[in-house]
């Protein structure tokens, strides 16, 4: 792999990829369907759709494994395949590297990030589960995508700090890889806060103290511009490397579901603001395609 995440990140912007969920339903993932059993159903499926990525531009690709805990997957009835997924699907983003030709990115090296979503589950007191229970499920999760050959892992989509701590310590403690968590924020007129009421300078002091190498945010009910206020926010709290994942605009409900309507374009055209802010990684969520990708992969190379 050459350069370490950490030490590339020094040199310059990098890509994250976009969205999986919406991707894979558009290749035929049901509802109700549990998306981490495709790494083994359609493996194939999958693979391409990191490919369509990496042909973007994307340098850094996430692992089908957002949902890939046990308690998510016991939704499912498939709590015991977890360690199965999970390895799955660093190999497949591993492969996909492989694949590529490598004049298709935006710049090298390529990096697997292992995607660690939240479990649904809430902690002591608020809910029944232990700390420990916590830090047990991420770190079979962990361990099953370092087996894989992840390069880091990332902690995704997150509103509780508790739960952020709980996996970031199941990963230093079981893997010598970066830890990038990302939390989500929501508009509010108390300034910006997760769904469990973590603020911005709360969620940069606890993620400091655990050792996170990179901060971030992504999704949320924000759209681009105020994701730029947040990194603005988060940039003026900490000299570490921050992460931006905005989806592809605010969401919006038609007809009983839930719609992204932003255009690649019009979501290019916003990137500069979120570099001003001091963001050193863009990827995309919620909506966001491989050719909102490509279109953001132009705009950082404009600038």
């Amino acid at each position: 792999m050459g350069k370490s995440l950490l030490s590339r990140l020094k040199e310059g912007i990098l890509i994250a990829d976009g969205a999986m969920g919406t991707m894979l339903q558009s290749r035929g993932l049901g509802t109700g369907e549990c998306p981490e059993q495709w790494n083994i159903s359609h493996r194939e499926e999958v693979q391409a759709i990191h490919r369509a990525y990496l042909r973007a531009g994307c340098n850094l690709i996430l692992t089908n494994t957002f949902g890939g805990n046990r308690f998510k997957l016991k939704k499912f009835g498939l709590e015991n395949r977890a360690g199965d997924f999970n390895v799955t699907g660093a190999k497949i983003a591993k492969e996909a590297i492989e694949q590529v030709p490598l004049s298709n990115t935006y710049t090298q090296p390529l990096f697997v990030l292992g995607d660690v979503g939240p479990t649904g589950e809430f902690m002591e007191p608020v809910g029944s589960v232990k700390l420990e229970e916590f830090y047990q499920v991420f770190k079979e999760q962990i361990l099953a995508l370092v087996e894989g050959g992840i390069d880091a892992v990332i902690v995704e989509t997150m509103s509780s700090l508790e739960e952020c701590q709980a996996a970031v310590r199941a990963a230093k403690e079981n893997s010598n890889l970066p830890v990038i968590v990302s939390m989500s924020f929501d508009p509010g007129k108390r300034g910006f806060r997760t769904m469990m009421g973590v603020d911005i300078p709360t969620m940069v002091k606890g993620l400091s103290e655990s050792g996170v190498d990179v901060i971030g945010t992504n999704c949320g009910g924000i759209g681009l511009e105020e994701m730029a206020e947040v990194i603005k926010e988060m940039r003026m709290l900490t000299d570490k490397p921050l992460m931006a994942q905005p989806n592809a605009g605010k969401p919006m409900l038609l007809e009983g579901k839930t719609v992204y309507n932003e255009s690649p374009e019009a979501m290019a055209a916003q990137v500069e603001e979120l570099i001003k802010a001091g963001a050193n990684i863009i990827g995309g969520c919620c909506g966001t395609t491989p050719e909102h990708m490509a279109k953001i992969v132009q705009a950082v190379r404009a600038l």
